[in-house]
């Protein structure tokens, strides 16, 4: 006998009665016997059409008609989305599907999306931009995700520094890629520029750069000087005794490690005011008498 609703029914239990209208039980309609050539298919995805029925065989499942209609299906769920997703064997056709579908309008699909490797490049794209910030960090933070996915989720998250409250900045200041790190060096919150220095991906590059920049502000420029690491290299002093907001002080400590020469170089493109590059010139010459 059979079911007048031809509706696909997600985890329907085999067996389970039917009632009539006169209200009297009526024995289960058994299955017919599996078709042999489904039986023996291969393990690897073909076209086959039997559309499985529970959650396991959607996952399992080795075609790929099954497997996009499971994605199309409007009774997909999140868990069921999610289960999908973690098949590395997916169609690229079968995840452009899944974009579309009810279920990628949930946060946690959509991060899969954009971090599984075979989803096509214009729908990882399209969700990225409708990420959380928290969730942009981690896909630019992802070792699998593509170079280029991670680069345009460090540039959303800069887009958004701005708009950002200060406890999430201080979250991204320290968690963060290098390159977000960076970009919160010139953070006007002072406690945001001291957790940037403390960031594990932060480097050395980095920092000179940010120092060379015009509008490195004397908030970097102290917290940089008093830094127990960063003040103590070459080339960070070097970006110091060229930007204009580094106290005299430290100016002349920095100078002193640094040959005549050297002082000399770095002075014709500095920024110091003139009082200070015309001292710490007077004392390289004595030192070099």
């Amino acid at each position: 006998m059979k079911s007048s609703d031809s509706c696909l029914a997600w985890g329907r239990q085999p067996g389970v009665q039917t009632v009539s209208s006169d209200s009297h039980p009526r024995p289960n309609v058994e299955s017919p016997e599996p078709n042999a050539a489904s039986a023996s298919s291969s393990k690897g995805i073909d076209s086959k059409p039997p559309f499985p029925a529970s959650l396991e065989e959607v996952i399992a499942s080795s075609s790929i008609e099954t497997l996009q209609a499971a994605a199309a299906d409007p009774a997909l769920s999140e868990d069921l989305a999610l289960a999908l997703l973690q098949r590395a064997d997916l169609p690229s056709e079968v995840l452009e599907r899944l974009g579309k579908s009810r279920a990628a309008t949930g946060r946690k699909v959509k991060l899969a999306l954009v971090g599984h490797p075979r989803t096509p490049r214009h729908v990882s794209m399209s969700l990225l931009r409708q990420l959380f910030t928290f969730d942009l960090m981690q896909v630019a933070l992802t070792p699998i995700v593509a170079g280029d996915l991670k680069v345009a989720a460090e540039e959303t998250l800069l887009k958004r520094l701005e708009s950002l409250a200060l406890g999430a900045r201080l979250s991204l200041a320290r968690r963060a890629s290098g390159r977000v790190a960076a970009a919160l060096l010139l953070d006007p919150e002072p406690r945001v520029v001291q957790v940037a220095l403390e960031n594990p991906r932060l480097t050395e590059a980095m920092v000179r750069q940010a120092l060379l920049r015009t509008e490195s502000g004397a908030g970097l420029v102290r917290a940089v000087c008093e830094h127990p690491k960063w003040s103590l290299r070459r080339d960070i002093r070097l970006a110091l005794l060229r930007n204009e907001q580094t106290p005299m002080d430290r100016a002349m400590e920095f100078a002193r490690s640094l040959s005549p020469n050297q002082i000399q170089e770095v002075l014709r493109t500095s920024r110091l005011p003139a009082l200070v590059r015309s001292s710490l010139l007077s004392e390289a010459r004595d030192r070099a008498k």
